[in-house]
């Protein structure tokens, strides 16, 4: 019999604490890197629903941002972790359910971020041209639910509603050339749409004004400086915008500036490549979508209602519809208002509106040994930074609960409910090991047309070669 010592506790192998994160993204992991780190003698176990790691590392960033990517051998190093183990192909409130999990497990905690999108609720918007940027992103990235979306960019005007990273994200693809797109590791199939792509130009349309748009500096210089492509900002919208830069808080200060500057003081030399640029795309602000334009069941436009904003805080403000309305023509629209989650389980205590699983401080509500993590537990917003702090605050929770003795592990079993109910479903389980031959064969199969990887996407090729 082995002894550890946690705080005032003496650990033997049958009272070790052995926890169980669903999702394997971001907040996944680095949940699983603070109890690890905190507890000498604690396992982990990490579920995946698919039969690959990384969640939106691998299909949410964009595959012109291979730094963003560098997690990934964070990650990796966690998952190498002797106390850790990763379970890929297990679906969560199918293949076994958060009751069973809880049963088998000391800390159960919910990681599996925000699956599906928020929708406007107009006309127009179930049109298959009109479609959410979600489901845009995982297509180029080789999602094997997105695979086959039907993206018809057999159009010169693109519309995308939202001012946030991810919209910013969505415009940056259709615009950049393919000689940059090809040496990625974008999927091929949305390669070769991108490559037959008539899309000249994209407007990126916000309900409130340059003040409130939540892309990052970062972001929005890269569009700026994008090749072949000139932006256009209105000078009507920032022209007053040099009066108040010095009252913003430091990141907004430095965006509204540079908002301000390319274009009120564009220098020499962007104003002669924009002038030779083929493709452009447009910020529009204080405009709300009221409706999707169609012609014999083809987009041809959104109808917007035009905005005031209200509000004495000058970043805060609320914007209030106005019975005046702008049209701008468009072949193609996508809808980036937001990701949130969904419950995968009905036993959760959810809160269908803000799309999260009810919490304190990521204990789930009434649900002792319940933990939440990342998205599923604050909502849609921030980088992978602020999901890290989320996720080793967590993990902290999980160990002063441990400590003080208010879940307990005595007669959990761990995975071995997992393996026996995916052997009788005939389901195979993915090791980390086996994600191990995944990631070279998709390696290899960069190589070969000179990217970093060829993404596999679909789920019964990556199964097969994990077996292989």
């Amino acid at each position: 019999m082995i002894l550890h010592h946690f705080g005032s506790i003496s650990l033997t192998d049958h009272n070790v604490p052995h926890v169980c994160i669903v999702g394997s993204g971001p907040a996944g992991f680095y949940t699983a890197q603070q109890i690890l780190k905190g507890h000498p003698a604690a396992k982990v176990d990490i579920l995946e629903k698919l039969p690959v790691p990384f969640g939106l590392v691998r299909f949410g960033v964009a595959p012109d941002h291979p730094e963003v990517k560098n997690v990934i051998h964070t990650f990796t190093n966690t998952a190498r972790n002797k106390r850790c183990t990763f379970l890929g192909n297990v679906d969560v409130g199918k293949d076994v359910s958060i009751e069973e999990l809880q049963g088998a497990y000391t800390a159960v905690v919910l990681a599996y971020g925000a699956d599906d999108d928020r929708t406007l609720a107009i006309k127009g918007e179930k049109n298959p041209n009109v479609i959410s940027a979600r489901s845009f992103v995982g297509w180029f990235n080789g999602l094997p639910q997105d695979r086959d979306l039907n993206v018809d960019l057999d159009t010169e005007n693109v519309v995308i509603l939202g001012h946030g990273n991810v919209a910013l994200d969505v415009a940056r693809i259709l615009l950049t050339p393919i000689s940059v797109l090809k040496k990625t590791d974008i999927s091929q199939h949305a390669l070769d749409a991108l490559t037959r792509s008539r899309v000249r130009k994209v407007y990126l349309v916000g309900r409130r004004g340059p003040l409130q748009v939540a892309f990052t500096i970062k972001e929005i210089r890269e569009m700026i400086k994008l090749p072949n492509c000139r932006p256009v900002i209105h000078k009507d919208d920032v022209k007053d915008l040099n009066k108040v830069i010095e009252d913003l808080p430091r990141p907004r200060k430095r965006l509204t500036d540079l908002l301000y500057r390319t274009s009120m003081e564009p220098s020499d030399t962007d104003t002669q490549l924009w002038a030779q640029a083929s493709k452009e795309w447009e910020l529009r602000f204080r405009l709300t979508p009221a409706e999707v334009i169609e012609t014999e069941g083809k987009v041809t436009g959104v109808k917007f209602y035009i905005n005031e904003l209200q509000g004495d805080d000058l970043v805060n403000k609320i914007a209030k519809v106005t019975s005046e309305t702008e049209d701008i023509q468009c072949g193609l629209v996508f809808r980036s208002i937001g990701y949130k989650s969904i419950p995968i389980d009905p036993c959760l205590p959810f809160d269908e509106r803000k799309g999260i699983i009810l919490n304190k401080k990521g204990r789930v509500e009434n649900r002792p040994g319940l933990y939440c993590s990342g998205w599923v537990s604050t909502g849609p917003v921030g980088v992978i930074l602020n999901t890290m702090t989320w996720g080793f605050e967590t993990g902290k929770v999980i160990l002063k609960d441990i400590e003080d003795g208010a879940i307990s592990s005595e007669g959990k079993h761990g995975n071995q409910i997992i393996k026996d109910k995916m052997l009788s479903k005939g389901k195979q389980l993915v090791t980390f090991s086996e994600w191990d031959k995944i990631d070279l064969e998709e390696m290899k199969r960069g190589a070969e047309v000179g990217k970093p990887r060829e993404k596999i996407i679909q789920i019964s090729e990556m199964l097969k070669v994990a077996s292989s």
